[in-house]
C-alpha cells in the first residue's frame, strides 16, 4: 500500500465557501482520490484553514506550513508520494508578499518534502487564481494579480526539481462566494487532474 501525503491550506481540507463547512469525502478532491485508489493506497489528508508557505498569520496559530512540515512528515512516515499545494493565503495583503517571495517559500517547502520523497514521486500544483469576490476577505487587487503570477514560477520550481506539475488554474475556477475556495465541480476536476498523475506512481 502506498502512503500519500496530502499537504495544502483550505482547499485541501475542502472548505465550503457556501456552507462554511467541510466538503464530505465523496466531494473532497482528496477524498474523491482515496475512494478511486481504494486499498492501493491510504490518503494522508494534511489541509489547514489559512495555511501559508513561510508567514506567520497571529490569527491562525500553526498555518506556517513551513514550520509545521517537518513534524508532519515525522509524523505520516513512510511516505511514498507527497503532494503539495500552497500559495493562495500568501496572497493576503496582510503579508504584502511578491510572487517571488511566495515562490521561495514553496521552494522551502518543497525541498524539505522531497529529502523524504522521491521528487519522481512529488507533485506541485499551483494554486487556483483568486476572483473579484475575494476582495474583502484578506485580499485586495495586488493579491488577485499575484495569484496569477504563480502558475508559471511554480512551473519552473518543479521543472527545478524533477517534480510533477499541475496547475489548478487551468483546471478549476473560484467559488463565486469568495472567490478563493474550490466549488463542488473544482474538486471534482481537480481530482481528475491528480488521478491522472499520480496514477502511474501508486
Amino acid at each position: 500500500m502506498k502512503r500519500i501525503l496530502a499537504y495544502g491550506d483550505s482547499n485541501t481540507w475542502g472548505f465550503d465557501p457556501a456552507k462554511f463547512e467541510r466538503y464530505s469525502e465523496e466531494i473532497r478532491w482528496t477524498g474523491l482520490l482515496q475512494k478511486t485508489l481504494g486499498k492501493d493506497a491510504l490518503l494522508l489528508e494534511e489541509g489547514l484553514c489559512g495555511r501559508t508557505t513561510v508567514f506567520d498569520d497571529k490569527s491562525i496559530p500553526g498555518a506556517n506550513g513551513y514550520t509545521a512540515l517537518p513534524e508532519i512528515l515525522k509524523a505520516n512516515r513512510p511516505l511514498d508520494i507527497a503532494i503539495l499545494m500552497l500559495g493562495t493565503n500568501d496572497c493576503k495583503s496582510v503579508f504584502s508578499a511578491s510572487p517571488q517571495e511566495i515562490t521561495e517559500g514553496l521552494e522551502l517547502c518543497l525541498s524539505k518534502i522531497t529529502e523524504v520523497v522521491n521528487p519522481k514521486n512529488t507533485l506541485l500544483i499551483s494554486p487556483i487564481y483568486l476572483s473579484e469576490a475575494a476582495l474583502g476577505y484578506g485580499y485586495d487587487d495586488r493579491s488577485l494579480v499575484v495569484s496569477r503570477e504563480l502558475k508559471q514560477r511554480c512551473k519552473e520550481l518543479a521543472d527545478k526539481y524533477g517534480t510533477a506539475f499541475l496547475a489548478a488554474s487551468d483546471i478549476a475556477l473560484a467559488s463565486g462566494v469568495d472567490g478563493q475556495h474550490l466549488t463542488r465541480e473544482g474538486h471534482y476536476a481537480l481530482y481528475e487532474a491528480v488521478m491522472k498523475v499520480i496514477g502511474s506512481m501508486v
